[in-house]
């Protein structure tokens, strides 16, 4: 079904653990939403036997994530670019900065008035490019835009395998509204019956 609207922009912060898997912190709004688009990058190969394809094989590589956002402010921005704020609450960035992974979460109306949720669940920032415009005999905004790499998480689930991304249709009958009430309270974990 088609979408019409798109909010509810958080982030959680992730720590790994000595072997790189992650624990997520408790998710923050990031700004309000504009834009969220996704692209994905595959890893695909074609097997070819008696002159045809017999097997192709494609898998999920990585994925860019550019969010169209109100604003960024430098609580956010130290939290997705490793800029730091000084003690003058001034945001400095340096180039030895290096931003930590995030998993970033969002929820898109739906044109019957429910909702798609996400969870993409490793997500690294690059800096935010800064667009200004002077004004002229019309208002125009400018507002922020950030990129960041769309990767699988280092921590497998109970199957052995690497979600990149979690997602869900709050109007599938499948779906406990428990479920859906606690998406922002913690970064989704897959589970699985046996």
């Amino acid at each position: 079904m088609a979408t019409i609207g798109l909010d509810r922009l958080y982030y959680a912060p992730i720590t790994e653990g000595a072997n790189g898997n992650e624990t997520y912190g408790t998710p923050l709004m990031l700004a309000k939403a504009i834009s969220a688009e996704l692209s994905i990058e595959l890893a695909e190969a074609t097997l070819y036997a008696d002159d045809g394809a017999v097997e192709v094989v494609k898998e999920f590589q990585s994925g860019t994530l550019t969010l169209s956002v109100d604003g960024i402010g430098r609580t956010v921005a130290a939290a997705l670019t490793g800029a730091t704020v000084d003690s003058k609450g001034v945001l400095i960035s340096s180039s030895e900065d290096v931003g930590m992974p995030v998993a970033v979460g969002f929820r898109a109306k739906k044109a019957n008035g429910k909702y798609r949720y996400f969870w993409l669940y490793r997500v690294k920032f690059g800096i935010p490019p800064t667009n200004l415009e002077t004004k002229s005999d019309s208002i125009t905004f400018s507002t922020p835009s950030i990129e960041g790499t769309v990767l699988r998480r280092n921590k497998a689930d109970s199957r052995g395998q690497h979600p990149w991304k979690a997602e869900v249709n709050e109007d599938d009958a499948s779906v406990l509204p428990a479920t859906i009430n606690a998406w922002y309270t913690s970064v989704y974990e897959p589970a699985y019956t046996p």
